[in-house]
């Protein structure tokens, strides 16, 4: 009979369209004893099922999931992000922010919730309806928002659909129904279906904003934690804008 970890099992190999002997090389295992396992005829170790877990590249949420499955405890702690003890992990962020400045730098969560911001990203509030500014934060909303960024951006069309390109990849990692209620919201605030199209250019969008010192052009980039062993710091992401031309360049650093 079927296990809740075998049906687990058999659901994240077919994500990530591994075949069962694909899997198994990856895992140092066999293909029988995949098989043996999605069909619950296999019991597998702690050891196993870990393995298992970092083979088909799962979040640290995922992989605490499916060793609950399992019928283990979880490894990988989950700590909120206001314990002090993620207080050294907070506090080398903020000097990664302030050492972006004069351009704007953001922390968020796996929803795209603020955790903290340097000076320089009033940029991207600028003129943002007050309630949209009540925490938490969120900077997917913002971005998109009538009453956020949205009427701000010049080339909003393809920046929305790289901002909603976050919340789909969230989704398809490790399907949570906040990223879905999220992107439903989301779209809507497109004038029209996000269909993709032989001009979109996907990650490489630059963010064009009309600001009062000016229009800007920026790009961004984005930093996650691969290395984190706790859920919370594994889900946080740096993302930072970068002047894309000399004129933005100079408008920032005045």
């Amino acid at each position: 009979m079927t296990t809740a970890f075998g049906s687990a099992l058999k659901d994240w190999r077919r994500r990530r369209r591994l075949s069962q002997l694909e899997l198994a090389l990856r895992a140092g295992t066999t293909q029988r004893h995949v098989s043996f396992m999605e069909s619950g005829r296999s019991v597998p170790g702690r050891g196993m099922v870990v393995r298992v877990a970092e083979s088909l590249q799962l979040p640290l949420r995922e992989r605490n999931a499916l060793l609950l499955t399992a019928g283990y405890a979880p490894t990988y702690p989950e700590t909120d992000v206001t314990d002090p003890a993620l207080r050294p992990v907070l506090d080398a962020l903020e000097k990664l922010l302030e050492g972006h400045e004069p351009y704007p730098a953001i922390v968020v969560d796996r929803f795209g919730d603020l955790v903290a911001a340097n000076k320089a990203a009033d940029l991207l509030t600028e003129g943002a309806a007050p309630e949209l500014l009540e925490p938490p934060v969120n900077v997917l909303r913002l971005a998109l928002h009538p009453r956020g960024m949205a009427r701000r951006i010049v080339n909003f069309d393809d920046w929305a659909r790289h901002v909603l390109e976050r919340p789909r990849q969230e989704l398809a990692k490790a399907p949570h129904p906040r990223h879905e209620e999220l992107l439903a919201e989301l779209a809507g605030y497109l004038p029209g279906p996000p269909e993709l199209d032989g001009e979109h250019l996907g990650f490489a969008v630059p963010l064009v904003l009309d600001t009062a010192r000016g229009r800007m052009r920026l790009l961004t980039a984005i930093t996650t934690f691969a290395t984190a062993v706790d859920v919370t710091v594994s889900e946080l992401r740096l993302e930072t804008f970068l002047p894309a031309d000399a004129a933005t360049a100079e408008a920032l650093a005045a």
